[in-house]
């Protein structure tokens, strides 16, 4: 399989382009390389001043030595000056927000003492209790035993200020009504 002179010569231009390509690759090269050396020399150079401090005296003592302390004043200025600004930021940003309100929702069993109690008295006398963050909710009757009936009524209270057991306790002291209150439900709003 021999080739033709048209396709020698074709060949021929090809590896010359080809070698010319790789020639200008080569210059680039060495230029780049000749100024990498340069640069080289110029750190070299500037390397011993920056290394030729002082030589400080030697103590015995070595406790006062901080070996993560900069060397810059400045540095460590402005540093604890950025610290400082970043900080005051944050307690901007959280004085704007307005606390959260812990609630909960709270179904109370009022339980009377017979089938004879004035349930419509009984719940007059629980709504009456008035304390600040304090909500009464609806309110049904539900049979117990015996044509007994006792009240379900629903409050939500803020946790902070009112506490269940005190409420418990204030129901309680209507003592011509009721029997007792227990905790049908608790949950948190």
């Amino acid at each position: 399989m021999a080739m033709t002179e048209a396709q020698l010569t074709t060949k021929l231009d090809q590896i010359s382009k080809e070698n010319k390509d790789m020639s200008k690759v080569v210059d680039d090269l060495n230029k780049l390389l000749s100024t990498l050396e340069s640069r080289v020399k110029v750190l070299e150079q500037a390397k011993p001043a920056a290394v030729a401090k002082p030589a400080a005296k030697k103590d015995d003592d070595d406790d006062d030595f901080d070996m993560f302390a900069s060397d810059d004043e400045e540095e460590d200025a402005a540093a604890e000056e950025l610290k400082q600004k970043r900080i005051d930021e944050y307690n901007v940003r959280k004085s704007k927000k307005t606390a959260v309100i812990a609630k909960s929702s709270v179904l109370l069993d009022v339980k009377p003492w017979d089938d004879e109690t004035d349930m419509a008295a009984l719940e007059k006398a629980v709504r009456s209790i008035e304390m600040p963050g304090l909500l009464w909710g609806v309110s049904k009757l539900m049979p117990v035993a015996y044509n007994v009936k006792k009240l379900q009524i629903v409050c939500v209270v803020e946790d902070e200020l009112v506490s269940v057991e005190e409420l418990s306790e204030k129901i309680e002291s209507f003592d011509d009504y009721v029997q007792s209150v227990d905790v049908a439900a608790f949950s948190k709003i």
